[in-house]
């Protein structure tokens, strides 16, 4: 994985395991930030209101420092960690795993609680489509019109991203570019007279 890029789920996926009467559901969530687990959680609880637990991890964040495992009333370590650990070992990124259980009437025991919280992670893991994605910096530019054939010739000879155009005698645009490329494209862009930019966002 480059110092850019990261990997995670492309749409919101589903998988179920049965252990001795009881049933597993894991619902997996591409998520961005910690605001949107929450509303998630809320949602799920209220759909599965008659099970007996919503067990849940999540990981945030391109270098994955941001993370969180719930076992939600199941005995410590049964549940969170191993969906947690399925998510780590898949080496995914801006995901949450909700994991419902339905209890079946049979004691599963540690070991039990452990496999199937593991396995039913791993089914939604394998049903969601996965992807790679590149950390992107967006910056907004100005420049006199003069300059603007010097401008493009960057944009294109660096693959560059360039949107919300104004061109006048003064000219504006918004351009973007993954962060490796970042001390390359703005000292290029500060060799052009006259040209300004200002850092937006990242995503």
């Amino acid at each position: 994985m480059g110092t850019d890029t990261y990997t995670t789920i492309v749409s919101p996926s589903q998988g179920m395991i049965k252990d001795k009467g009881s049933r597993f559901i894991a619902f997996a969530y591409p998520v961005s930030k910690k605001e949107e687990i929450k509303p998630i959680l809320d949602i799920l609880r209220k759909e599965h209101h008659e099970a007996r637990h919503h067990c849940f991890a999540y990981v945030l964040g391109q270098t994955r420092n941001e993370w969180r495992a719930n076992d939600d009333g199941e005995p410590s370590g049964t549940a969170g960690k191993p969906i947690l650990g399925q998510i780590n070992s898949s080496g995914l990124t801006n995901i949450l795993i909700v994991v419902v259980r339905y209890f079946g009437g049979t004691l599963l025991g540690v070991s039990g609680l452990i496999s199937a919280y593991r396995s039913a992670a791993a089914a939604a893991i394998k049903s969601a489509g996965i992807i790679e994605c590149t950390l992107k910096e967006f910056y907004e530019v100005s420049f006199p019109y003069i300059v603007l054939n010097d401008i493009m010739k960057i944009i294109k000879d660096e693959n560059m991203g360039h949107s919300d155009q104004t061109f006048d005698t003064e000219c504006r645009m918004k351009i973007c570019f993954r962060i490796s490329a970042r001390e390359k494209i703005l000292a290029k862009l500060s060799r052009i007279e006259g040209l300004r930019y200002n850092y937006l966002e990242t995503h």
